[in-house]
């Protein structure tokens, strides 16, 4: 059996297998801050895995999604009522992704970026040594939320407490409150999830509380997805119709410095800025 720390945690597991069964097989694993991250970010791993016998899929979702905005219908629900209707959102969009398993560890934004952050990281590593799995997405450590931030912070620090032939292949830090077509074409890992839009709705579409209370991560996910397949290309035509683009921080399981490893991009984005202005003077 696995331990995990906190007593709210829960785990959905679609199809009914045990517990164990369904997290050995995952081969794709997100780590997603709150409730409905997981369907923006990592939808390429949902994808690779959706309707195969030998791919599965698994949402961790590390806080219990309380502190949201609100309006409309549900303007005048507590935080714990939020609470319980996020995790019940999260495990629709489960049974429609047909992940192997969704996982809640409810933890608060606060516990993941200051006061609990060594048991998040203890949490992740008892999922991953069970689980091991052969990608990973994240947040990427770039994105505009302090959360999410944490979050991708908390995944690396668990990966690189792995034993070596426990780590995953790849771990990808993923776009949610920050776009990364900033990051130059030779950096940027491009997911080409197009032929997938009604998967893609009915998995966001699963989140009413935040389409209906003020938030419309429905138009804007598939909004940004067509963005990038047309801007992603500016001398041929398009040949997608969904992207999603990510880091790869593969490389920061290893490095000493993480945030060096993340200016690298930002440094090299000035270089091609700078460059780019140079030759056309």
């Amino acid at each position: 059996m696995i331990a995990l720390t906190n007593q709210s945690t829960s785990v959905f597991i679609p199809d009914r297998s045990p517990l164990e069964a369904a997290l050995e097989r995952t081969t794709h694993l997100a780590v997603g801050a709150h409730p409905d991250d997981i369907p923006i970010m990592a939808f390429h791993g949902i994808v690779e895995c959706y309707a195969q016998s030998k791919r599965w899929f698994t949402g961790v979702t590390v806080t219990d999604g309380a502190g949201t905005p609100r309006s409309g219908p549900y303007a005048e629900y507590s935080d714990n009522e939020m609470r319980a209707v996020r995790r019940g959102e999260e495990e629709v969009a489960a049974g429609i992704g047909e992940y192997s398993a969704a996982v809640h560890l409810d933890y608060t934004s606060e516990e993941v970026k200051h006061t609990r952050s060594g048991d998040v990281v203890n949490d992740l590593i008892a999922l991953i040594t069970l689980m091991r799995p052969d990608v990973v997405y994240t947040h990427n450590p770039a994105d505009r939320h302090d959360t999410h931030v944490a979050v991708a912070l908390r995944t690396i620090a668990a990966v690189r407490r792995l034993p070596v032939e426990l780590r995953p292949t790849a771990v990808f830090g993923c776009e949610v409150w920050r776009d990364l077509d900033w990051v130059v074409d030779d950096d940027r890992v491009v997911f080409d999830v197009s032929g997938h839009s009604d998967l893609a709705a009915a998995l966001i579409g699963a989140y009413e509380s935040q389409i209906s209370g003020g938030k419309r991560y429905d138009l804007a996910t598939e909004g940004r997805r067509l963005a990038h397949a047309t801007f992603s290309e500016y001398h041929r035509v398009d040949t997608a119709t969904a992207l999603i683009y990510a880091m790869d921080l593969t490389p920061l399981i290893t490095e000493r410095d993480v945030g060096s490893g993340i200016l690298r991009h930002v440094d090299r984005l000035r270089d091609d800025v700078a460059d780019r202005v140079t030759r056309t003077l």
